[in-house]
């Protein structure tokens, strides 16, 4: 069962303010950012934190449960979801103990275009 649209909009709502927490659907699920870092994961509408030392002081008893088989366990945090002060702590903290999110690498394409004549053959200088 994939998550609904309607779920991740409402688990973001409830998780910044001001549009603070952002989503991006990947391979059917979602993934959830805040300043830019992936802060959890939405998987058949239950919401998984990454785990961080800061995160699991916010959580009285944390849950960690892998997303979908194979991946690392996160802070199941499904239950949290209505507790807009504790949910915004969680994101909050976990986005601070995260590191900077890397520079994208360049594709090379602006270089191949340089180094090749209108018909792809190599121009030669």
């Amino acid at each position: 069962m994939a998550s609904t649209q309607s779920f991740v909009e409402y688990v973001c709502e409830q998780a910044g303010s001001d549009g603070a927490v952002s989503s991006r659907k990947m391979f059917g699920e979602y993934a959830l950012y805040l300043q830019g870092k992936l802060v959890a994961l939405v998987c058949d509408d239950h919401v998984f934190v990454k785990p961080t030392a800061e995160g699991r002081r916010l959580l009285v008893q944390p849950k960690e449960v892998a997303p979908y088989p194979g991946a690392k366990p996160c802070l199941w945090v499904t239950s949290l979801i209505d507790n807009r002060a504790l949910l915004t702590s969680l994101f909050s903290a976990t986005a601070a103990a995260l590191p900077a999110p890397k520079p994208k690498k360049s594709s090379g394409k602006e270089h191949r275009k340089t180094a090749t004549g209108s018909k792809g053959n190599v121009t030669r200088q």
